[in-house]
């Protein structure tokens, strides 16, 4: 198919993507238009093996996100966000993966394919740890200290969350050996992913943008008012840190671990 033509076929596929989205209430105003940019660049640049495996990680995370909601309601003062990705956590979650599935367009090589295996992996894997840790029947531990802290604190782990984060390493790390018909991936993109989203876990506790409401006495992501309308402080970490740029950084760190361990199994 002619290049342009590609593009504008998957500019169309995106938009009704987005669109269905966006109506199913999985995606902000914002977020929609951020799908669209993306998606564009996955469908019109990678094809629509790259494309599926981009859906795999959006529907399966999307629906995690609308599933026991009432039960994670109670948990949304803690989180700067809520179940309708805003364009800020569609790009966090697939600005890297559409870059590399433009890099495959310019310069073909296999290694691009796992890197953006990676990069979803790790993302599906923290929105797996994030969704369903909140639902473990123990409270969860510091990741730095052990210490017990409630449900929904950035840098708590559970066991829960931890098998959720690996189930969704693995579901992005399965399918896309499957796809390159190289069972090598799998075990790359699945540890990439995994690792990454401990990453994730780890900036939260130690450098992640945290604030403070004086008015519930909790700690939040909540900037500049808290859910109860009160004005929220700067507690700890770097101001300009939040949560999408640290999930940003996990689809970084997933790609290059992701890469790293398919090249050392090449023979």
């Amino acid at each position: 198919m002619n290049p342009l033509a590609q593009i504008a076929l998957g500019a169309l596929a995106a938009a009704a993507v987005a669109w269905g989205a966006y109506r199913a209430r999985a995606l902000a105003p914002s977020g929609a238009w951020a799908a669209l940019l993306v998606g564009s660049a996955v469908f019109g640049l990678g094809g629509w093996t790259w494309a599926g495996l981009l859906l795999l990680f959006f529907v399966s995370s999307s629906a995690l996100s609308h599933a026991f909601a009432r039960r994670k309601s109670r948990l949304s003062e803690k989180f700067a966000k809520g179940s309708r990705r805003d364009a800020g956590q569609v790009l966090a979650n697939g600005l890297l993966a559409a870059a590399f599935a433009a890099l495959s367009a310019w310069r073909p090589s296999p290694g691009w394919w796992v890197a953006f295996a990676g990069a979803l992996a790790a993302v599906n894997a923290d929105t797996w740890a994030t969704e369903l840790g909140v639902l473990a029947p123990h409270a969860p531990r510091h990741i730095l200290t052990g210490r017990t802290v409630p449900a929904g604190t950035s840098g708590g782990v559970t066991l829960w969350g931890s098998a959720a984060a690996l189930a969704g390493a693995a579901l992005i790390g399965l399918a896309a050996a499957w796809a390159a018909a190289d069972p090598r991936v799998a075990l790359g993109v699945t540890l990439g992913g995994w690792l990454a989203a401990w990453a994730d876990s780890f900036l939260g506790a130690t450098v992640q943008a945290m604030y403070y409401c004086p008015r519930c006495q909790k700690e939040t992501e909540h900037h500049p008012r808290h859910t109860c309308g009160a004005a929220t402080q700067w507690r700890r970490g770097w101001r300009w840190l939040d949560n999408d740029l640290v999930n940003f950084t996990a689809s970084v760190i997933g790609a290059v671990l992701a890469f790293l361990f398919w090249t050392l199994s090449l023979p």
